[in-house]
């Protein structure tokens, strides 16, 4: 597994951001398609998307320096400016990457006095398929969203070919929660990890296939908003309750941690998982009163610019 798509002397281009832009790509094509189908305003929607791009990967890399310092600990000033800004080998946060593009959605709903929740719906295909992409290439960056070690069957032992992997994961860490170096071992001329993990970077193309199909019944339903709010519920579910319990991540709460070859490889609580519970509570509630909308909210006229 090799992180690199494209090199061309010393420039390179990562698998990691191709992956990312075609799933990006693949819901800008589709959410376009929704917003002609549904007689709303196509061309100011296009905008709204290219500027929720910009603010979404300021958001996902800003969150993700704020949770994830660790990574960038020891790293010498001004290299670690570099790091921070260096998207090309990863470390994104999806939580702020939703929160920047909600942002920026806003702002749109309120400049031009639109409908907020009838154009945040036609946008949940289109970020799916993004987490689809953007863990495919995790995948091939390798040690990015590496999981706990495991004696489970679903347990997965890195191929001594993913390089990446086996020297980010090698590396003695501060944190005992996140240190897997004594599971390393010289094999030949390399220092390799052969112990088991969690797959979590394969749980999260999982649960984007699964976002993704569902939001193709969610959209189903014209009432304002549904989509939306579904979409925050589940996939906070899906990645609090799956990816992330198993995921090599800072236990921010400590109440439970039990890896090891023999050990199923679970950690409570992550920020991602404490910061899902009241995302989880407000999705519940906001589904709630949208059911409760009158029925003929969902044919209401649709605002169109000019």
């Amino acid at each position: 597994m090799d992180p690199v798509f494209l090199q061309i002397g010393n420039f390179t281009i990562a698998w990691y951001g191709v992956l990312m832009m075609l799933g990006i790509a693949a819901g800008y094509w589709l959410g376009l398609k929704l917003a002609r189908e549904r007689g709303l305003d196509a061309e100011l929607f296009e905008r709204m998307i290219l500027w929720m791009l910009l603010w979404g990967f300021v958001g996902a890399r800003l969150v993700f320096v704020l949770t994830s310092w660790h990574v960038f600990e020891g790293t010498p000033f001004p290299r670690v400016l570099l790091d921070i800004v260096n998207l090309r080998n990863g470390g994104i946060s999806i939580h702020g990457g939703l929160i920047g593009g909600i942002l920026t959605l806003i702002y749109f709903a309120r400049r031009y006095r639109l409908d907020f929740y009838r154009y945040a719906d036609l946008a949940v295909p289109g970020v799916a398929l993004g987490i689809i992409g953007g863990r495919l290439g995790n995948i091939m960056n390798g040690t990015d969203t590496v999981g706990r070690v495991t004696g489970w069957p679903v347990g997965y032992r890195w191929p001594d070919s993913a390089r990446a992997f086996h020297e980010g994961m090698c590396r003695p860490a501060p944190n005992p929660d996140m240190d897997l170096s004594k599971y390393c071992e010289q094999v030949g001329n390399q220092i390799v990890m052969t112990a088991n993990v969690h797959h979590t970077a394969l749980y999260g193309v999982i649960i984007g296939i699964i976002l993704a199909v569902a939001s193709y019944f969610w959209l189903k339903s014209r009432i304002p908003g549904w989509a939306f709010w579904q979409f925050w519920l589940w996939y906070s579910v899906l990645r609090a309750g799956w990816e992330e319990t198993f995921r090599l991540n800072p236990l921010t709460v400590k109440s439970y941690l039990n890896q090891g070859p023999d050990a199923p490889g679970i950690g409570l609580w992550t920020d991602t998982q404490i910061f899902s519970v009241p995302l989880i509570l407000v999705s519940l509630w906001m589904l709630w009163r949208l059911r409760r909308t009158p029925q003929d909210a969902e044919v209401a006229p649709v605002h169109r610019q000019g």
